[in-house]
């Protein structure tokens, strides 16, 4: 628990639930707790010097969130998430980050924050992080999803994006799973760029509809590996 001795001081000087649920976000994404570890109260508690009830509260956001769930007399875990979640992730995808797209309105449009997603996404590449990759890509499609300029959206789509990271862990191979992406989120970032929202909203289908075969192909590989399937 030494990285989470670290966090501390991101906690300020209240000891908020909200404030440790965020760290344990983090981590979570960063795959420092993995599918299916479970969490010890003590060690965190501990680690964070927060109290029982903090914790608990933090438990209970996250498995609002579906990023942890309760066995009971059994504890907290990380969440695997099934098949099943990873189609249902995608689907809710495309429902929103077309329905994103095709509402935009008249160009020009606000794509710094895709743009440094996609430089930041061909950095890593360049560096061989293809976690970073993965990292980089999710920004990408988050800061597509806040072009919308709705913090309800905004808010549904962190939470989506964050059980998305969940599959990257269980995944064996990130480059095959990110590096098919590099151009083709570079290809829709030229396409609004060039006005053309109808041509992005079909590039983006396309590239969605690609993305969940490749998740679930790669997941249930990874499920398979380890004994989860």
């Amino acid at each position: 628990m030494s990285g989470l001795v670290d966090d501390r001081v991101l906690l300020g000087r209240t000891s908020t639930a909200e404030r440790v649920a965020d760290i344990l976000r983090g981590r979570i994404a960063d795959g420092y707790f993995p599918p299916g570890e479970r969490l010890s109260e003590e060690s965190i508690g501990s680690a964070l010097k927060v109290s029982r009830n903090t914790l608990r509260e933090a438990f209970r956001l996250l498995t609002h969130e579906r990023l942890l769930t309760h066995e009971l007399n059994r504890g907290v875990f990380v969440r695997m998430l099934t098949v099943e979640d990873v189609e249902d992730i995608f689907r809710t995808r495309h429902l929103v980050e077309c329905a994103v797209v095709r509402g935009l309105g008249r160009p020009p449009y606000a794509l710094d924050g895709l743009a440094a997603a996609v430089a930041e996404a061909h950095r890593a590449a360049r560096a061989k992080e293809w976690k970073g990759v993965g990292t980089a890509n999710i920004r990408f499609h988050g800061e597509l999803v806040a072009l919308a300029g709705s913090a309800r959206m905004d808010e549904l789509m962190r939470s989506v994006f964050a059980e998305l990271r969940l599959v990257f862990h269980v995944v064996d191979d990130p480059r095959r799973l990110h590096e098919p992406y590099l151009s083709r989120n570079r290809e829709i970032l030229d396409t609004l760029q060039s006005g053309d929202r109808p041509a992005a909203e079909r590039l983006l289908a396309r590239y969605l509809d690609d993305s969940r075969l490749a998740m679930v192909e790669a997941y249930e590989a990874g499920l398979g590996e380890s004994g989860e399937g």
